[in-house]
């Protein structure tokens, strides 16, 4: 059976879910494309990857791609905030569209957001779609793979995950997510205006936290990381003393204890980068990815491959811990 695609969003990451998505080939055909940049509106997708034409022109209008029986399934790419893409996702869920979403705080929708989840959780069943929010960070690194890795315990008493990621290496998008160049004042007064940080921390904790049944305190801390000398990357050049990173950690805590703790450090220049999981239980469990997973990459390969799994599921809303994890690869 061809599964029809529409490419919703077209930055960086969109554009390179495309390209695998066209390399993969097979029975998924990319249909149509959408995205607010007026630059590559107009233009057929294959001029914006930079191959040849394949008769797939980007529209501005998403309403003139997200039409009943236009497509099965929707990729969407656009932006961290799940109150600015409600719109979007509902827009899809009504054309009768799945959707396979990077939406961070749509990973595991907690608080207000959890509330916009029953929503598009409602809407979905009622047009029998399923949507799904996913990525590398959350939807993966600090909370699917954790909770897989569970599954070989007896008993579980605390969870670690620490994630360090060599900034000079990702988009400018990211670099500056994280406060590159910033003073640390500036550094601060974002963070309290919540336009600095990364977004899915929480989510990532709380989904750990519900599959292991534990009801805890949450709490969550954002420090600027200082550079000690003049540092330079492909967008920014950072004095010393200016921001040159984030240290970011979440932690769920019970009668004072930290059950789970989410160590999160994006630097430029960073001597290391890695991804670990230590859990103390029946048995301890101490894995390593040295180098880490490269964010873009992993949250690329993640999108495309749940896209069979996706089409299969039951309607509703998901997260990476309600869909049994079998990724198609062709």
């Amino acid at each position: 059976m061809v599964i029809r695609v529409v490419s919703y969003g077209l930055g960086s990451i969109g554009r390179e879910i495309v390209r695998l998505l066209l390399k993969r080939g097979g029975e998924k055909r990319l249909v149509g494309a959408c995205d607010i940049n007026e630059a590559i509106a107009g233009k057929d997708i294959g001029e914006v990857l930079g191959i040849n034409n394949l008769g797939v022109t980007v529209s501005k209008d998403p309403s003139l791609v997200i039409q009943e029986g236009n497509a099965d399934i929707a990729l969407h790419c656009t932006t961290s905030s799940l109150v600015d893409v409600k719109p979007q996702i509902l827009q899809c869920v009504q054309a009768k569209m799945n959707v396979i979403s990077t939406c961070e705080e749509l990973a595991y929708p907690i608080g207000f957001n959890a509330r916009i989840a029953e929503e598009i959780d409602s809407e979905a069943k009622r047009f029998g779609v399923t949507v799904l929010g996913t990525g590398v960070n959350p939807g993966f690194v600090m909370d699917m793979l954790p909770v897989v890795l569970t599954t070989a315990c007896k008993t579980v008493n605390r969870v670690e995950v620490t994630r360090i990621v060599n900034a000079s290496l990702r988009r400018e998008s990211l670099q500056r997510k994280i406060g590159t160049g910033l003073t640390v004042e500036e550094f601060q007064q974002k963070v309290e205006e919540k336009k600095l940080g990364h977004a899915g921390l929480l989510e990532s904790l709380v989904m750990i936290a519900d599959t292991l049944g534990w009801d805890l305190v949450i709490n969550e801390t954002i420090e600027p990381v200082i550079a000690e000398k003049s540092l330079k990357t492909d967008y920014f050049e950072i004095e010393p003393g200016k921001v040159a990173g984030i240290f970011q950690i979440a932690t769920g805590s019970k009668d004072g204890a930290p059950l789970i703790k989410l160590v999160l450090r994006m630097e430029i220049d960073s001597p290391e980068q890695y991804d670990r999981t230590q859990i103390r239980g029946e048995p301890d469990i101490d894995m390593k990815i040295q180098n880490g997973l490269f964010g873009d990459d992993a949250t690329i390969a993640i999108t495309v491959n749940l896209i069979d799994a996706v089409m299969d599921a039951k309607p509703g809303f998901l997260t990476m811990k309600d869909l049994p994890f079998l990724p198609h690869l062709t």
